[in-house]
């Protein structure tokens, strides 16, 4: 039966306290990791300075005021000195005499991560043996070879225990050298801080989950490391786990636009451990489906209201009109006619509106030229400006990206718009285009204007606020927001020195790079399969096929000049299109995956991560969309 971990330390710490000898090992940082009980018998220790953790500083210098090591004068560059050498530790052995007459061997050895092992031996019935030997080497008597013995039993005694200690340090060297590989393994950063917040244990994960902190940090306090900011946001749930509580916490690094969720786990020994990851996707996608289920709500409870209230629309239209064609009204009825048919006019319009919102919408990412899509725009919006009104753009050339570019468009349009409608007869209108970290595309749109109220602020994506008043049906901005959330970004509203400012971020997804070629199918559906390579063929690629991940795989170890690979996600076998996904080196084929499961699956969510997905059934058009040829990518 397998050990659990706490049983095999367990019973490493009885095996390390039934040696005579005392032991102690220290890490890189000075910093105690274990202990046996003859190490704090031997030197008298108190609790604080035997717990994992305990400062070597702290050890060495209540040795010293102890009078472990007899008289000193200046107690301060004692223990300055014993730390240096411990910094540049060296393996050792040596003899000493301590402040009440017992003789200790003391013997270090240095471990491969850093740190050291130490091991204390009282010498000192071997000193007596051999000062008697000395006095009475001229004259051996029955007593001395006694003694003689007597020290034989004991150095042999001592060979079995350094053999045991040698064992015990193979094995705690191994175990910690499993446990790092796991950790630097992992997609995750583990560390460990003390109660004083410091770093005592870290895996080199760090720069990866927020790419701007150093991966280097044991010995440095949190709040360094991750910045005030980013403390600032995880310190509730790390004073959470300080008072004994797990905690979780989700914040967003601004500086590289990552989302981060962090799981701190009191330690009982004192500090907490902590396990943070970049989900940045999973936000993206669960924005998404969570937009989706509102626009699902909102439809629900909209749909019935709105055919009524169209039925009732319909009614006063129909009165009204035929109240107009009778004989003999009075002069002042004609306006108040009209005007009730404009008023129930416009209810109509505002129906369709809500129509829009609540309607079923699905994303429809295509290849996209950003250059392309704002020309597009501004061919659109410019005859629509006054003449002392300008509106101006500036996008980096970043490729082809994958993004629904109608919904975009519309997006832009009515942002365009409302800018254009708050700065009056004249005013600059800009848009700026940038790529955050590879992760988001952000639109940030600023006109000169008055700037938004601290009303519009707070309550400017609210459906029907509006700042028009009768001309206005305040679902614009809330249109642009559904849109942005359903595509897994954000909108986010504000003021500048000079205006008004609306940004608005789309996840960066690069549009999939491929020439006409080899294209290798893989499909474990022979029908589908027959389909899936006359879309292929219908769009100039000759095809090979594979069943499953591994067949696939050995496929492209033999066929270097692979152009494009479209993978199902569910195949023959254990392993799955992300499976093939993972293995695909950074010089691998473009890929696309395929699936029939709902976007809201686990493995849909996940392979989104790794390519682009295209939902069963589609169509070669479908497929051609997502693909840009190679001499149109930013290189």
């Amino acid at each position: 039966m397998a050990l659990s971990d706490d049983q095999t330390k367990s019973m490493t710490m009885a095996g390390l306290n039934l040696i005579g000898q005392a032991l102690s090992i220290y890490d890189r940082d000075l910093r105690l990791v274990v202990s046996n009980a003859p190490f704090k018998t031997m030197f008298n220790l108190p609790n604080a300075l035997v717990t994992p953790g305990a400062d070597f500083v702290d050890t060495i210098t209540h040795l010293a005021r102890t009078g472990e090591y007899g008289e000193i004068d200046d107690i301060d560059s004692f223990v300055q000195e014993r730390t240096q050498q411990a910094r540049a530790f060296e393996p050792h052995y040596m003899e000493r005499t301590r402040a009440n007459g017992r003789t200790i061997s003391v013997e270090g050895s240095p471990l491969p991560d850093g740190g050291w092992v130490t091991v204390y031996t009282d010498i000192s019935a071997t000193k007596t043996q051999e000062a008697l030997l000395r006095a009475r080497s001229d004259a051996l008597s029955d007593q001395l070879l006694a003694h003689a013995e007597q020290l034989a039993q004991t150095n042999r005694e001592r060979a079995a225990m350094i053999t045991a200690l040698e064992e015990t340090k193979r094995q705690l060297t191994a175990s910690e050298a499993r446990a790092r590989l796991t950790t630097e393994m992992m997609p995750a950063h583990i560390a460990h801080v003390d109660a004083a917040g410091i770093y005592t244990y870290s895996n080199q994960r760090l720069s990866t989950i927020i790419p701007h902190r150093p991966s280097d940090i044991l010995g440095l306090p949190i709040r360094d490391v991750l910045g005030s900011d980013n403390h600032d946001k995880i310190l509730g749930a790390l004073t959470t786990a300080y008072e004994g509580a797990p905690a979780v916490q989700e914040f967003t690094d601004e500086t590289s636009a990552r989302r981060i969720r962090t799981a701190f786990t009191p330690d009982r020994s004192g500090g907490v451990y902590i396990l943070s990851m970049d989900v940045t996707e999973e936000t993206q996608t669960r924005a998404a489906l969570q937009q989706t289920r509102r626009r699902a709500l909102a439809a629900q409870i909209t749909s019935g209201l709105a055919h009524d209230f169209s039925n009732l629309l319909t009614i006063i239209l129909g009165l009204q009109s035929r109240l107009g064609r009778l004989p003999s009204l009075p002069a002042q009825a004609a306006p108040l006619i009209e005007g009730t048919l404009a008023a129930a006019r416009r209810g109509g319009a505002l129906l369709s509106s809500i129509s829009q919102i609540s309607a079923p919408r699905s994303l429809r990412p295509t290849a996209t030229d950003l250059r392309d899509l704002m020309q597009d725009l501004v061919t659109l919006t410019e005859p629509t400006l006054p003449t002392g009104m300008t509106l101006s753009h500036q996008v980096p050339d970043i490729g082809h990206v994958l993004l629904d570019r109608g919904m975009l468009q519309d997006s832009l349009l009515n942002l365009v718009l409302n800018a254009r409608d708050a700065m009056g007869a004249q005013g600059a209108i800009t848009i700026t285009v940038r790529r955050v970290h590879d992760i988001w595309i952000e639109f940030q749109i600023n006109d000169s204007g008055p700037g938004f109220s601290a009303v519009a602020l707070s309550r400017g994506l609210d459906p029907f606020f509006t700042t028009k008043g009768a001309e206005g049906s305040g679902l614009g901005l809330p249109m642009v927001y559904d849109m942005t959330k359903l595509a897994g970004g954000d909108l986010r509203l504000s003021n500048t020195d000079s205006g008004a400012q609306v940004t608005l971020r789309l996840p960066y997804r690069a549009a999939v790079a491929a020439t006409t070629g080899l294209a290798l199918l893989v499909e474990d559906h022979n029908d589908l399969r027959t389909l899936l390579r006359d879309i292929l063929m219908e769009l100039g690629h000759s095809v090979i096929e594979a069943t499953s991940a591994d067949e696939a795989t050995a496929l492209l170890a033999d066929l270097p000049d692979i152009a494009l690979i479209l993978s199902d996600l569910q195949l023959e076998g254990d392993s799955t299109g992300t499976d093939l996904a993972r293995r695909l080196g950074p010089t691998s084929p473009p890929l696309v995956l395929m699936t029939s499961l709902p976007t809201d699956a686990p493995l849909f969510l996940e392979a989104q991560k790794y390519a682009p997905v295209l939902r069963k059934p589609f169509t070669a058009e479908d497929l051609s969309t997502l693909i840009t040829p190679t001499k149109a990518v930013a290189k």
